[in-house]
Parts: structure tokens; sequence; C-alpha cells
């Protein structure tokens, strides 16, 4: 991971949207499928637990350290930081307390994963920090709120409602939204939405996914909060993944390229991030997920499109699955349905794009999820850097599943990782989880 500084945030930070931004923006009719009301704003929240974050002290948002608990908190005889056995704890796992009440971001960051953050364990797990029991972003404010159990029939739905109105809208060079054209800012720093993974205790979490996803998510959280051996894909050079475009440090700002024919989103941290979004077209239905090419998951996976006058509407399927570090693991069925509409003020000016994203994954999912945020516009091509396009290499490396620093010339020895199957759960299950029981379940994540 990088390191950022505060000077740096600070600077990001003055590219902040308007409060009122972070609400769906309403499409000015009552859409089957978009633009409804978003029920909790999550920047007038206090965060869950101690994340790491800018300033000399990183966030210090816990209520109690040293393996204390809070003032009126009776915490249980066993949890996350004390466990012996985490798969064996799954009764538990329904309850905050046996995280401690933290959230997924404040178990990742207790160990301190940047210079200015606080470490709170101090080499034993036992003295992990606890977050607030009280606070938390509701279930209810994250799971879509659309009727559909599908991308499929939300798409459809989303284009016959585009039909009746006498779209969808062929756009020529003359008549496309041209004022898109440009570089957006990092809506990591400028919206707090409840993907960055603060706002939520980790059970609300847990109740979004299928039992298998719930047991990898708390796999995740014991292996980055308590014996800290994070395996994030980034410091490996490994493949960042579909989801890891809503990850609050992952894609710095947005450049986007609208055509009539193609819309291109284009972005990088560690590694470069693409999305083309093709418009007009249809996907094949006759393999195993929707898609444009071969019947082979893509990391970015493929994306049709149509525009309702200037608003742009998307599907995404033939994803690969993968997982994000202090979120959950996805799977090859995972698809989503994206609305990109212009942020206008009162006299119309634009001023960026809110984007609207409801993610369908049958595999890994309870129920479809929403996620909203926004990108503010920074500047035209001509009035900004050049994009510097990324080579990410390799200078960490799984050593007996340990990311660990090695200097050129040094010669170890190094497994080589299978890419789809769940490399950093091999890691953690080959030499961290001696005397642990690991439940036998099937092997979902692959595709067949």
């Amino acid at each position: 991971m990088k390191s950022w500084s505060w000077p740096v945030a600070a600077a990001v930070a003055a590219f902040a949207v308007p409060v009122h931004a972070q609400l769906v923006v309403d499409p000015g009719f009552k859409s089957v499928g978009r633009g409804w009301p978003l029920k909790d704003d999550a920047r007038q929240m206090q965060e869950v637990g101690p994340n790491f974050g800018f300033g000399p002290q990183g966030n210090r948002n816990e209520t109690a350290r040293g393996g204390k608990a809070p003032n009126g908190i009776k915490p249980l005889p066993v949890d996350v930081f004390t466990t012996k056995d985490f798969y064996k704890d799954k009764a538990l796992w329904s309850d905050p307390r046996y995280f401690r009440c933290n959230s997924t971001l404040a178990l990742d960051s207790q160990w301190g994963d940047y210079s200015s953050a606080p470490t709170y364990v101090k080499g034993d797990p036992a003295q992990g920090a606890w977050g607030h029991c009280d606070v938390d972003y509701a279930r209810e404010h994250i799971v879509s709120p659309y009727p559909f159990k599908t991308a499929q029939e939300h798409y459809d739905a989303l284009l016959a409602e585009t039909k009746k109105r006498g779209g969808p809208t062929t756009h020529t060079y003359q008549t496309l939204p041209n004022e898109w054209n440009g570089r957006y800012a990092h809506p990591g720093f400028t919206n707090d939405y409840w993907y960055k993974m603060r706002h939520n205790q980790m059970t609300t979490i847990l109740s979004l996914l299928k039992p298998e996803y719930q047991q990898r998510m708390v796999q995740q959280a014991y292996h980055e909060g308590v014996d800290n051996h994070a395996q994030w894909p980034s410091q490996y050079c490994w493949p960042e993944g579909f989801m890891r475009r809503w990850h609050e440090f992952a894609t710095w700002e947005w450049n986007v390229m609208v055509t009539p024919d193609m819309v291109q989103i284009l972005a990088g941290v560690a590694r470069n991030f693409i999305t083309n979004i093709n418009i007009g077209r249809s996907f094949k239905m006759d393999g195993n997920v929707p898609r444009l090419g071969a019947d082979v998951p893509r990391w970015y996976g493929e994306t049709i499109g149509f525009w309702d006058k200037d608003t742009l509407i998307t599907w995404t399927s033939n994803i690969q699955g993968w997982m994000v570090h202090g979120a959950f693991e996805y799977s090859n069925k995972m698809q989503t349905i994206e609305i990109y509409t212009p942020n206008r003020d009162a006299k119309g000016k634009f001023l960026g794009l809110n984007h609207e994203a409801i993610f369908y994954d049958p595999d890994a999912l309870v129920q479809p999820v929403r996620i909203v945020r926004n990108y503010k516009k920074i500047g035209n091509f001509k009035d900004v850097e050049p994009y510097v396009f990324i080579e990410c290499v390799p200078t960490i490396f799984p050593v007996e599943g340990k990311a660990t620093p090695e200097s050129p010339g040094t010669f170890i020895q190094y497994e080589v990782p299978d890419m789809y199957g769940r490399p950093w759960a091999h890691n953690w299950e080959k030499y961290f989880e001696q005397g642990m029981q690991k439940p036998q379940s099937e092997d979902i994540f692959t595709f067949k």
C-alpha cells in the first residue's frame, strides 16, 4: 500500500462535493430503477472504530484500548482477538462484540497501516481496540431499494422505461455531452460512502453475505487485524479486481472520454483500471453469464450501456471473482447496473457525475446492494497533467505466506500462486491456521 501525507489529503479534499450531492440525483420522474432516495448519508456519521487516516495521530476513534472493554459493554468470553479458532465461533459472528464493535477497516487498521496511524495491538492481539458499539450505517441503507432480483431484469426495465420516454438517445459527436470529457477528483476523499468500510459494524457487512462468504470475510478480518498477515493483492502486484474500483485508495482520479460508440473510464494507483462502456450493444446469453466476448471471466468484466439524454445507464457482467482487502469477496456471478447522472448547480453548470451502482451476486450476496458516490470534475484534458500509465513492479513477495520486502539480487524460495484459487486464503490456511478446523465446503469461487 502507498503512504499518503496530510498535505496530499488536504489538497484533494479541496475538491469536495457539496453535502447535498451525496444524495442520488432525481431524474425528474418516478423511475422503475434509478434515482430512488438514499436513506442515509454516511458523511453525517461518526466512524465506527479506529481507522488509518491522515495527520500526526491518524484517526484515533477507538472507545477503549489495551484489551479493555468500553464502559457499559460486557465483553464476550472469547472474541476475534482472543480466539484460538475463529471457525468454531460462528455462533458469535452476529454479535458486534465478537469484533469489539469494529468496522472492517478498523480491524484492518489495528496494526497501524500507515506511518501516521497508531498501532493498537502492539504485538499482542488481545490488546485490540474497541470501536463504537452504538454507531452503524444500517443494513437497510445498504441493500438495493429496487425490486429486481437480477441485473438483467433491472437493465431491461430501465431500457423499457427509456423507450417509453422516446429513447434511448443516439448521440453523434455533435450531440454528445462533451462536458463529461476530462478528469474527475478521487471520490474516496470527496465522499463518505458505506463501501469505504469505515461506518459499518463488521456484523452488518456479514449480514449481507451468504454463509460461505461470511466465513471468508471473517477469515480475512482475522488475518488482517489479529495475526497481522494481510494478503493485499496490490502489495504483490496481483490483479486488483473489479470491486477495487470502489475502494477509497485504489483508483485516484478518473479520466472520462465519451464517443458515440464507447465511453471509457481510465484510472489507476497500483495498476491501471479501465472500463469500456459499449454503447448500444447487447450481451450474448448462451454462456455461464451474459458476456460480449469469449465465455471467460474478465478482471473488470464487460460492459454495455445506453443513453437517456445526458444520463448513461450501464450493465457489467462476466467479472472474475476476487477480493478487496477490508471488504467482502465476490464471485464470478457478480454483475452491476450503474447509472451516471450529471451533477449541476442551480444555474445548470456541470459539476461532475453522480454514480449510482447496484450489485447483484447470487453466490456471495443475500440480496443486491447499492453504492452511491460522486465524481467532481477538476479539469479538461488540456488543463491537467497527462495520465501516467502504471506498471506495478513487485518488491514484496509472499515468503512462507508473509508479505516480505525483498531487494534486487536476493534469491528466495517462491511458490507460484494459483490466481484462480484464492491465493490469499491458500497462504493463510497453509501457514497460519495450524490447529484450526475449517469446515469443508464446496468451492464456488472458480467457474465451470
